[in-house]
């Protein structure tokens, strides 16, 4: 299409969880739909309030959209449109986003795709608000490979288990869904800042939140911190298939928070982990395939929060609903213990000192954790949910609800009831010289390998040695696991069995 062809005066792209210029599905459609275009960012007080002053998210957002403002300006100007900024809005998304589109005279809104639900009542509200100006909103697929339907039974029913859906993934997927939208083909339609129109770039301050440790951490939000990290990836994706499961070391990727606010392209992803494993040959590409097994899984969780809304706030297997978690002031104390990492069990103390130290968790332990506090502190699954929704940087509603019913087995093709993680047994396999343990609690670190995944075994010479007293230095464990194993066998018990 031309310019000259072009269907619309002028469009607004509303940029939400796809904080990229590059490869982002309705930056490209508004581009090639307008003579004119406009890229708005609303830092969204509906979500934003109720967080802590000190919130690394935040922080991230903050830095992505300084980045996205600098793409534009570059963007512009290689096409020879000086002027070129990303608008940025404090307040409730959906007035900020109605009252831009009003005050540019655009005559359309695009954006990508968000199955929150929040973001999709805003949406619906927003749609109806332009609406009665005579703006359309144009919403695109962008976050994952396949969406809602796209990947059915042949009944035409969601999939329920992983596995089944993941081999009909496969099967659907070619060059097509993988292809980058070429945004840069089409940028001399981006539109400079209209004289009087606000274009200030946000600040912690200015939103009301403090600095976090993000730099500390490495931790930028930006395009190009993205695809750095890509690279490194790369270069020992063909072992991620066994390293990913040991916290000590260097497996995963790292891109869950850039991927979460779509700082790169799903697309760039998914190819660069087909094409990995294809270059691979003779070379082992277990790797690649089982990185790309986990953004397969990625997509299965948000096809299950579309067709199965419900498991915001309930079990996505209703029978589950039966169990009967623990409640009360020991209940209140024990989840104390789980969130500050005083359970007495040195993996999930350091797994929680994790989290709460950098606002991420190595993923085997996000599973044993979870694990933890549902089948051996026998407590709702839904605290933990929300635990991890406040401290985890990369928090996206789809993964996170997914995981904790995996491991609380409540929810679709979930870890079997009757297995139960061993938290010692855990971290002598995957952390076998408590490397991990010892970078997060300090205070053992002079136990040795095998005392330090269960200090309550140490003799009173050996504790001494270590410098470690048992309920001054270190807790002792708040439940006995072999106990706690099986109460909860008797807990799930009220779910009668599928017939055979």
């Amino acid at each position: 299409m031309s310019a000259t062809e072009k269907a619309l005066d002028s469009a607004l792209v509303w940029l939400r969880r796809d904080l990229r210029t590059n490869d982002n599905a309705a930056l490209y459609h508004a581009l090639r739909s307008a003579r004119e275009v406009w890229c708005a960012f609303v830092f969204d007080t509906e979500i934003l309030d109720p967080l802590p002053r000190a919130d690394r998210r935040v922080e991230f957002l903050v830095q992505c959209t300084h980045d996205l403002d600098a793409s534009l300006a570059a963007l512009g100007e290689a096409s020879g449109r000086k002027g070129v900024r990303l608008l940025v809005r404090h307040g409730k998304a959906a007035d900020e986003i109605v009252a831009l589109a009003n005050d540019l005279h655009v005559q359309a809104v695009f954006a990508n795709h968000d199955d929150d639900p929040y973001a999709l009542m805003r949406d619906a509200h927003v749609r109806g608000e332009l609406a009665d100006l005579g703006i359309a909103l144009h919403t695109s697929k962008d976050h994952v490979i396949f969406e809602r339907g796209e990947v059915l039974t042949g009944s035409g029913k969601p999939y329920s288990v992983f596995t089944p859906y993941k081999n009909a993934w496969l099967k659907q997927l070619d060059d097509f869904f993988l292809k980058p939208y070429p945004v840069e083909r089409h940028a001399a339609a981006l539109a400079p800042v209209p004289a009087g129109t606000r274009h200030a770039q946000a600040n912690l301050a200015s939103l009301g939140f403090v600095k976090t440790n993000l730099e500390e951490l490495k931790v930028h939000g930006s395009a190009a911190a993205a695809e750095a990290l890509l690279a490194d990836f790369l270069h020992r994706i063909d072992h991620y298939d066994t390293a990913r499961d040991y916290p000590a070391v260097k497996g995963p990727s790292y891109l869950s928070v850039h991927l979460r606010f779509g700082t790169i392209s799903i697309r760039r992803l998914a190819s660069a982990a087909r094409d990995h494993a294809e270059r691979a040959g003779a070379r082992s590409h277990r790797g690649a395939d089982v990185w790309l097994s986990e953004l397969v899984w990625r997509d299965f969780y948000h096809q299950v929060l579309h067709h199965l809304p419900h498991v915001v706030g309930a079990s996505c297997k209703p029978e589950y609903d039966k169990v009967r978690f623990d409640h009360g002031r020991h209940a209140d104390e024990l989840f104390a213990a789980w969130c500050e990492g005083r359970t007495g069990y040195p993996l999930v103390d350091a797994a929680m000192a994790q989290i709460n130290s950098t606002g991420w968790m190595h993923n085997r332990l996000r599973m044993v954790t979870a694990s933890f506090l549902t089948k051996d502190l026998g407590l709702d699954w839904k605290r933990g949910e929300a635990y991890f929704a406040l401290h985890l940087i990369d928090y996206d509603l789809a993964a996170n609800n997914g995981g904790w019913q995996w491991a609380a087995s409540t929810g679709c093709d979930a870890q079997p009831w009757f297995r139960i993680f061993n938290p010692v047994t855990q971290s002598r396999k995957f952390d076998p010289e408590g490397k991990f343990i010892r970078r997060y609690l300090p205070q053992l670190e002079k136990l040795s390998d095998d005392l330090i995944h269960a200090p309550w075994e140490a003799g009173p010479i050996e504790l001494e040695a270590a410098g470690v007293m048992l309920g001054r230095d270190y807790p002792r464990p708040v439940v006995d696991h072999a106990e706690a194993r099986e109460k909860t066998l008797a807990r799930y018990g009220v779910v009668k069995k599928p017939a055979a």
